[in-house]
Parts: C-alpha cells; structure tokens; sequence
C-alpha cells in the first residue's frame, strides 16, 4: 500500500509564551543580586538608587520578558522579590 495520501500533521510554528509579573519589595532587598543573576528570562537588573539600608535592590528592566517562573523568589534570601503567573 502506498502512502501517498497521508497528509502530514502539521506542527505548531508559534507557541505563546506564558507571561508573568514580579513583585518587589525593596526595602527588604540587600542587594546580593541573585534575581538578577539567575533569572531565565534576563529581565532584571540593579537598581542605581538605593533603598534605605544602603543596597541597591532589583528592578524589572523588559516587563514584556517576565514569565513569572518565581526563580527569582525562590533564590532570594530574604524574600524581598517573587515572580507570579498571569497579569495583575
């Protein structure tokens, strides 16, 4: 038999991605930088301003980047930042 007639399946060209949001909290930032380091998406970065203890804590650089994964929450030692699904 020939398989001539089978159509092939196509594939799915564009899968959208899922987006997120990040929460910050500054003032519990001390600045160690791990958000900014380990974040999948490379949307964070270093504030140039400081919070009150001196630090400078993370801010979101490309909002349109975040999938709100919580790697950066999850890393944090002092809870000061996490990532969540969906839109605010």
């Amino acid at each position: 038999m020939s398989d001539d007639h089978q159509s092939p399946v196509p594939k799915p060209t564009h899968r959208p991605k899922k987006r997120g949001y990040t929460e910050i909290n500054a003032e519990r930032c001390k600045g160690c930088g791990f958000c900014v380091a380990f974040c999948p998406a490379k949307c964070l970065g270093l504030s140039d301003e400081f919070n009150r203890k001196g630090y400078h804590f993370p801010v979101v650089d490309d909002a349109e980047l975040c999938r709100g994964c919580d790697m950066c929450g999850m890393l944090c030692p002092d809870f000061a930042i996490h990532g969540l699904r969906g839109s605010r």
